[in-house]
């Protein structure tokens, strides 16, 4: 039954993607990528080798014109583990329907939250087994949200994710995730990109975070501070990032460092080779340290750090 929902999605899209749409704003878009990579992971308990997916995924992306002042636009993306056992290796990613006009834009569904979407590029090795989510709260996909972008005021915005209480994820308490962000994430349009975010009860933790990310002497350079707390708790903790990329005619070269108090700590290093705008070939490898705990002979937990490394190489072709 999937298998036949998703052949007909596929399909579908194809052809739609074939039609002239004169109401188009934007022609329909197909796109998406596969990164996969040979890679030897090391948990603490034994090493093991894979031929990994890594958030490999396709979507279909389209805007329409309702009138001279309003636009209404979409998005359907799936993830696709293509290291997965079952040929149901589809995941639901981002899938909202919103209008966007003078007023800014407003969008309704499966969405990544403000504080999410704050990171911009900071995260040198994002998808992959350095991703700052391994040990950094607040990298959340909402499926039940409602979010509200004002229009660029020069190079400003500001953002606003509702997360409702009937999402599986709230525990039955309304979330807002709010950001004010400067500058173009990508560094092209500004030489400088910085955020602040604050979440108030998404997916079970309040969160303050900062990011900064610019370009100097031809690095790339970026930052992240970010103190979290358990919804109630009355215990935050404090973390930060630094990362760093450097390219080379067709090579980039990444570094990062990560630490998060009482979670542990993570240093990556990597290189992207671009064999032409959409494939690239890499490399990377991780070293993390995390605090676990395990019970001694009296039954009283005991705190212990875990030590993992992955080493990885694998193509992303992007389509």
């Amino acid at each position: 039954m999937m298998n036949t929902f998703y052949k007909t999605l596929v399909a579908s899209a194809i052809a739609a993607a074939t039609l002239s749409t004169a109401q188009a704003a934007e022609p329909l878009e197909i796109y998406g990528k596969l990164n996969v990579s040979i890679q030897s992971n090391d948990d603490g308990s034994g090493s093991e080798t894979r031929v990994q997916s890594n958030a490999s995924r396709f979507g279909v992306k389209g805007a329409f014109e309702l009138n001279s002042s309003l636009e209404a636009f979409y998005t359907i993306e799936y993830e696709v583990a293509t290291d997965s056992d079952s040929s149901n290796n589809f995941k639901a990613r981002n899938q909202f329907v919103g209008l966007k006009g003078d007023f800014g834009s407003f969008a309704v569904g499966r969405n990544d939250t403000m504080l999410k979407k704050s990171q911009g590029k900071v995260d040198q090795f994002g998808d992959y087994s350095g991703d700052l989510k391994n040990l950094f709260a607040g990298e959340n996909r909402i499926a039940e949200t409602a979010t509200y972008l004002t229009p660029k005021f020069g190079d400003f915005q500001a953002g606003v994710t509702y997360a409702a209480s009937g999402d599986s994820k709230q525990a039955d308490e309304d979330g807002f995730s709010i950001a004010a962000m400067y500058g173009d994430s990508g560094l092209k349009k500004t030489p400088i990109y910085a955020s602040v975010a604050y979440d108030a009860e998404v997916a079970g933790y309040d969160i303050v975070r900062g990011t900064v990310q610019g370009k100097v002497a031809g690095f790339v350079l970026g930052g992240m501070y970010q103190q979290e707390e358990k919804v109630d708790s009355g215990d935050s903790k404090d973390g930060y990032l630094l990362s760093a990329a450097y390219k080379i005619d067709s090579v980039t070269l990444k570094a990062q460092y990560q630490d998060m108090e009482d979670k542990g700590d993570s240093w990556s290093i990597g290189a992207d080779y671009s064999l032409g705008k959409p494939t690239k070939l890499f490399a990377f490898y991780t070293d993390r340290t995390s605090m676990g705990t395990v019970e001694d002979a009296d039954g009283n937990d005991m705190d212990i750090s875990i030590d993992e490394s992955y080493f990885a190489v694998g193509i992303e072709n992007k389509f």
